[in-house]
């Protein structure tokens, strides 16, 4: 690797990783309020946050590996270009081919990277992300105990605690009733209690200690009272519900890999309405995966503001070019599940057309003596904050005058 090569690779490497991590941290910031929101809700052990977020970080990093690549080539190159490096580098012969070379070099092993991301470990850790808030919501993961109201744990059990210590370990001032099928009832309060484990995985002991116990049974002609320094109440566990297969129902698609949505997009293994969601999201996934080849020029295209320029422009135009493409490519896969248009046409064409902008930019770029791909905007938005500037003075004047 030469000299030049090693200067743009750490170029590129120093924004590519800050903005994929920053990127990462935002979205994982933003879904962590409402994971906690939702498993304080749902009564969930707090440490489960954490597992969901470890299934999210893929679908995180799909989307950031992309915005990373853009603006790690952009903001070196932008580098080079202000601080006239880029000009020194193209008047001893290293054109921009030549410089793309490094960029193209993390494009492809991002985009294998991305690829593994999107076909193989996104639908296992969606599925595993699923799984979690059926265990929630099912009770599978321990739910705990709300200190001070009823908790309704079955049909036939009731608790009511007063206070928890050591992580819900030791117990105060406890109500429960338990019923069973036969008819038994037994309703206890006591002062302490505690939980503890048996050898038949479907029942647990509740261990009671001082306090009263009254039990009533169809047989029995007045109901028995008892009082106790220590009882174990077996409790017999609410049976728990089985999670689907992968990629059973609901959103399926989303839950296969690339050889099993190529499966049942063409090689058989669905009809119908099945089939165009397989399709349209077997497409959908290779578009946002091949726009990773074009990028580099998109990049550079965007980069290198005109003469006597600082203007940040080529950023925000950057940023707003890979969000709109993800955009309309999750509509066009919607419109093709649902039959609307044709899944492979609605997700090609925006690439095509993303495509031939991208290529011109690129051309006007490289090949015209001057060109700029963003001088008229950049002209457009100076005149524009230059007639703002202008209306503000006259604006506050006229405020003045009116007060």
């Amino acid at each position: 690797m030469s000299l030049i090569d090693r200067y743009i690779s750490r170029s590129v490497a120093v924004p590519l990783l800050g903005t994929l991590l920053l990127a990462a941290m935002l979205l994982v910031l933003d879904k962590m309020l409402r994971l906690f929101d939702f498993v304080v809700n749902a009564g969930g052990p707090v440490s489960v946050v954490w597992r969901m977020l470890a299934n999210l970080l893929p679908e995180y990093f799909a989307l950031g590996i992309p915005i990373g690549l853009l603006l790690g080539i952009l903001l070196a190159f932008r580098k080079l270009a202000t601080s006239s490096e880029l000009d020194a580098l193209r008047g001893i012969g290293a054109g921009f081919g030549r410089l793309l070379r490094v960029p193209y070099a993390y494009a492809v092993g991002l985009l294998l990277l991305n690829l593994f991301i999107v076909g193989w470990l996104q639908p296992w850790t969606h599925y595993g992300y699923e799984r979690l808030r059926f265990d929630l919501r099912s009770g599978a993961l321990g739910a705990s105990l709300k200190v001070g109201e009823f908790n309704t744990l079955s049909r036939r059990l009731t608790l009511r605690i007063d206070r928890s210590e050591r992580n819900g370990t030791q117990l105060h001032g406890i109500f429960v009733q338990v019923d069973d099928k036969k008819g038994n009832s037994v309703v206890a309060t006591a002062e302490h209690g505690r939980f503890l484990s048996t050898d038949d995985p479907d029942t647990i002991l509740f261990r009671l200690e001082r306090g009263k116990l009254i039990q009533d049974n169809p047989k029995f002609i007045t109901p028995r009272t008892l009082a106790f320094q220590s009882y174990d109440l077996p409790i017999a566990l609410p049976r728990v519900d089985s999670f689907r297969a992968r990629g059973a129902e609901g959103n399926s698609v989303e839950e296969k890999t690339l050889p099993e949505l190529s499966h049942d997009a063409y090689g058989g293994g669905t009809s119908g309405q099945a089939n165009l969601a397989a399709r349209a999201n077997l497409q959908f996934r290779m578009v946002e995966v091949v726009m990773m080849l074009l990028l580099p020029l998109l990049a550079v295209s965007l980069a290198v503001p005109p003469k006597r320029s600082s203007s940040s422009l080529g950023i925000f135009i950057g940023i707003v070019i890979v969000v709109s493409y993800h955009k309309i490519n999750q509509w066009a896969q919607g419109a093709g599940s649902q039959g609307r248009l044709i899944p492979e046409v609605a997700l090609w064409i925006p690439f095509v057309l993303f495509a031939a902008l991208i290529i011109w930019m690129y051309r006007t770029l490289s090949s015209k003596p001057g060109g700029q791909p963003i001088g008229a905007l950049e002209r457009a938005f100076a005149k524009l904050a230059s007639s703002i500037r202008r209306l503000l003075p006259q604006f506050g004047r006229e405020t003045e005058a009116a007060a």
